[in-house]
């Protein structure tokens, strides 16, 4: 449903042919709690394992189905994969240990419509706050340029285009100034450190969203985005308590928010709040969510503004930015 037929077909041919015997499928099958999506994601960490055995070039054999993922099925993608499953069980058995982290960089669409929404509504500079940021890709949504019917958004040197199936009106064109960025995650990722991880998580028949984290990991290495390691509230926290006279203060998440403790997201809800009965007119406050609800299937896009405690629905967003559908009225 996500768009990667491959990974689907790999993954239900390891449900349907891995079996006991080895230290690795013995570890994958007897997994303690859930290995579902909703806990450990399991399926989704041996298949990042897999991918990155390519990406090193650690293995030729599955690099040739890898190359032409569409060719290989039955007996002509497990044998190969097999072969690797009993050969690097020592690589795997350790990339089992790390849950799948991305970077999703087509959800910047979403943040590149808000900023200049909100540019327009305000006129102020930006600085921004990212909870849950990973390794920084998102907060350089500045440097990314927003292709749409009609309308171009973004630098005029963009680091990568964003081209999503845009539904309903235009953002306003109206450049954002962005002053300052930092972000915070429990596990931030260094996009040279980390980049075999930020790309064995992409699948493999993605190359599109492959080339497009590979061109954002080169503008995070350029401008080394801040990211704190660090509990994203605590660190919302102390963000909050500094005033920015002049400056729209931004805080946004995508697809973050609901990882997070239910205890955690009522401290969150707090703060903001409180921070925001201190938002003045020069110095006001806005929370832009792009996360899921009730509504399967995609995200609800939705913003908070101070002073006045005012909510927005901005619209809704596939889960990886491949569509949009904008629903905000002119600011």
């Amino acid at each position: 449903m996500l768009g990667s037929p491959f990974t689907a077909r790999l993954l239900a041919m390891l449900a349907d042919r891995l079996a006991p015997g080895s230290p690795l499928a013995d570890r994958i099958l007897g997994w303690p709690g859930d290995a579902g999506p909703s806990g450990d994601s399991v399926p989704l960490r041996l298949a990042g394992g897999l991918h990155a055995l390519v990406q090193t070039g650690r293995d030729a054999a599955l690099a040739a189905v890898y190359a032409d993922t569409a060719a290989h099925t039955g007996d002509a993608l497990w044998q190969p994969v097999a072969a690797a499953l009993a050969a690097h069980e020592n690589f795997l058995m350790a990339w089992l240990n790390s849950p799948p982290q991305t970077n999703e960089v087509r959800r910047a669409a979403v943040l590149i419509a808000a900023g200049h929404w909100l540019t327009a509504r305000f006129g102020l500079p930006l600085v921004l706050s990212e909870l849950g940021a990973s390794a920084g890709l998102n907060l350089l949504w500045d440097r990314y340029a927003l292709d749409l019917p009609g309308l171009r958004l973004g630098p005029d040197d963009p680091a990568l285009v964003l081209s999503p199936d845009w539904r309903g009106a235009l953002p306003p064109h109206c450049p954002p100034e962005i002053a300052a960025r930092a972000g915070v995650d429990l596990n931030p990722l260094d996009p040279v450190a980390d980049r075999l991880r930020l790309l064995a998580y992409i699948w493999a028949d993605q190359t599109d969203r492959l080339t497009r984290t590979k061109a954002a990991l080169a503008e995070a290495v350029r401008l080394r985005p801040p990211v704190a390691r660090a509990d994203a509230v605590d660190w919302l926290d102390t963000r909050l308590a500094n005033r920015h006279a002049g400056h729209l203060h931004l805080v946004f998440h995508t697809i973050a928010w609901q990882y997070f403790p239910p205890a955690a997201q009522a401290r969150g809800e707090a703060l903001l709040a409180a921070a925001g009965a201190r938002a003045t007119a020069d110095a006001p406050l806005a929370r832009l969510a792009m996360e899921a609800d009730a509504t399967p299937g995609s995200a609800a896009v939705t913003l908070n503004l101070w002073p006045g405690n005012v909510r927005l629905v901005m619209g809704r967003a596939d889960f990886h930015g491949r569509w949009v559908e904008w629903l905000a009225s002119a600011p």
